[in-house]
């Protein structure tokens, strides 16, 4: 079996969404698609597809199989277009997430730069305020706010971020301003999360030690946008990037407080896959985003401000 046709083959059915229409766009005959995906299913010890009369339902193990085939299959072509042609034309698709506010303010501006300098490159830019998977969600690169938990990841550091408290007047008037990290505990939070439950916030409590203090929010978010207008609005206190509250601070609308208990700045990743380091397109971006980066800097005076 050629292990990486069958995978061709399955992945192509699951997107036609039957075995004869998978035929008929390869194309190849019904009995050949049908004896590649079992022979996959044989080689692996376990049920992929889910055959009715008129559609295919996948398995926990077939769903499995799609995301890494998907994956794999893509791998192999970039892999035969960097063999085969100019490696200084890059040329495809590239998939880029980035947090929300990050990718409207800072990375989208430097886009259309970057297309100028690869006519035959294309981006796709997801902006969501969550850690994605990198593999089962196709992206090829992601920025990543905070200490990186996955070592198989490649990472080019960016910059760092200073993390800030800070809360409305109105608010601060109403309930009192914290003194100490512990005073939270009397006051309402806002807390970036994709889940309710309890959360914590990372304080300094001298020049070498830093304290976690447990954070029982009212209010759960997953955009940090919506965070900070709820703030503004004097909902409760919240913990953002201090570039992203800059001009509310300036104009008065929120409030900087805990300022002696900020940690020293959270780094800020350019991460990709290993797989993806041969890859022209992915090394063009990275080498791109970083020289762009350090020409502007755009969270240096705001990581010095809060300093």
């Amino acid at each position: 079996m050629d292990q990486l046709a069958a995978m061709a083959t399955f992945v192509r059915a699951v997107e036609a969404g039957s075995l004869s229409a998978a035929a008929r766009s390869l194309p190849s005959s019904l009995t050949s698609v049908s004896r590649q995906i079992s022979a996959l299913e044989e080689h692996f010890g376990t049920r992929l597809l889910l055959r009715t009369t008129r559609q295919l339902a996948l398995t926990d193990d077939g769903r499995l199989l799609y995301e890494r085939a998907k994956s794999i299959l893509g791998e192999v072509k970039e892999i035969e277009a960097a063999l085969s042609r100019d490696r200084r034309q890059p040329s495809g698709r590239i998939r880029v997430s980035s947090p929300s506010l990050m990718g409207r303010l800072v990375l989208a501006p430097l886009l259309a730069e970057f297309l100028r300098r690869y006519p035959l490159l294309s981006v796709d830019l997801v902006l969501v305020d969550r850690a994605v998977d990198m593999v089962e969600e196709d992206i090829h690169l992601a920025i990543r706010v905070g200490r990186l938990r996955d070592s198989q990841l490649v990472a080019r550091k960016l910059a760092d971020l200073r993390m800030i408290v800070c809360a409305s007047p109105a608010y601060l008037a109403r309930r009192g301003i914290p003194q100490a990290p512990r005073d939270l505990a009397d006051h309402d939070c806002l807390v970036f999360s994709d889940a309710p439950g309890s959360a914590e916030w990372r304080f300094a409590e001298s020049a070498k030690a830093n304290r976690k203090i447990r954070i029982s929010g009212r209010l759960w978010m997953n955009s940090l946008d919506a965070l900070v207008t709820a703030a503004k609005e004097g909902a409760g206190i919240v913990r953002v990037p201090s570039w992203q509250v800059d001009t509310e601070l300036m104009a008065g609308n929120l409030r900087r407080i805990l300022a002696e208990y900020e940690p020293p700045p959270t780094p800020l990743h350019l991460v990709f896959q290993p797989s993806r380091l041969a890859s022209p397109k992915t090394r063009a971006f990275v080498d791109y985003l970083v020289e762009r980066w350090r020409a502007i800097d755009p969270f240096r005076a705001h990581t010095a401000a809060a300093s």
